[in-house]
């Protein structure tokens, strides 16, 4: 593979309506089918709307086994509380990163009951070595996201890795990471070029959540439009436009896992045997012990 090759979009997926937790309208911009595509990726959703008894229910209690999830919040404010004691405020620019490891039992509740609230839930695989380790939660504020501005003249704010652009190295608030997750968001204003290296063994995605982009490949420029996501091949940097009304986007990395998954509801596992564990365990209440 050349040092320099664009990544191509190999497929372009739109979101589609779902609900969760307490009646919660969402858009599950990928998740459940063919979960190889995404590796080490599970799934990613987004929340948003203006209307209070779209989100006012929230997600109560409910229990996480084998993977990590990530909350990042653009409007609104949500309250985090889990068996283990952690509590956190979720506001707008902030993250939560929870492992859930062997298991975790925590609520996603809204502390308002007017206003918008809009945000994504990512939620990335954990290597089986991993999968059992205890279970640890962050609570990144605001300020914790560090921020940074290009020479292009977009921005961006880097959730999780490291960038080499213009000559300087960005480093997100989360890098520690085996799955080696490159999580930013990047705003664009109209009309803007940008070029970000992403390492060739991660698998890479983008999620337009505002605007238009056209990402051009090594062998064809493909438009993406609001509520797209796009998947890219091989190669090792990403260069997209921007549309006449600029472009803000998830870009998303990981190291692939190529493990089996065995999914059921919220357990991520490996094999069969240690989903019907994890029901047992919880059943029994011994669910993160």
């Amino acid at each position: 593979m050349s040092s320099t090759l664009k990544r191509n979009v190999v497929q372009t997926l739109t979101g589609r309506p779902s609900s969760d937790g307490d009646g919660v309208k969402l858009t599950r911009v990928f998740g459940g089918a063919q979960a190889e595509l995404f590796d080490p990726f599970l799934m990613l959703d987004e929340f948003g709307s203006d209307e209070a008894a779209d989100y006012v229910g929230g997600f109560p209690s409910h229990p996480h086994r084998g993977f990590e999830t990530v909350t990042y919040m653009l409007d609104g404010r949500m309250l985090h509380q889990d068996h283990l004691g952690n509590r956190g405020l979720l506001e707008p620019g902030g993250v939560q990163w929870m492992t859930a490891g062997r298991g975790i039992i925590h609520s996603e509740m809204p502390q308002q009951d007017s206003g918008r609230m809009r945000g994504f839930q990512l939620w990335l695989n954990l290597p089986a070595a991993e999968k059992m380790q205890p279970a640890a939660y962050r609570d990144l504020r605001p300020d914790d996201v560090p921020s940074f501005s290009l020479a292009s003249g977009a921005s961006i704010k880097l959730i999780a890795g490291e960038l080499n652009v213009d000559g300087q190295v960005l480093v997100g608030a989360i890098t520690d990471r085996s799955t080696r997750p490159l999580y930013l968001d990047l705003h664009l204003q109209a009309d803007q070029t940008v070029e970000l290296p992403v390492a060739a063994e991660l698998n890479a995605l983008l999620y337009l959540y505002e605007g238009s982009a056209r990402i051009e490949g090594e062998h064809a420029a493909v438009d993406i439009h609001k509520g797209q996501l796009a998947r890219l091949g091989e190669g090792d940097r990403v260069e997209m436009l921007s549309g006449r009304d600029g472009a803000k986007l998830l870009l998303i990395a990981g190291k692939p896992l190529r493990e089996p998954i065995v999914q059921y509801g919220p357990f991520v596992m490996n094999r069969r045997e240690e989903i019907e564990q994890a029901l047992k365990d919880y059943r029994d209440g011994n669910f993160g012990a």
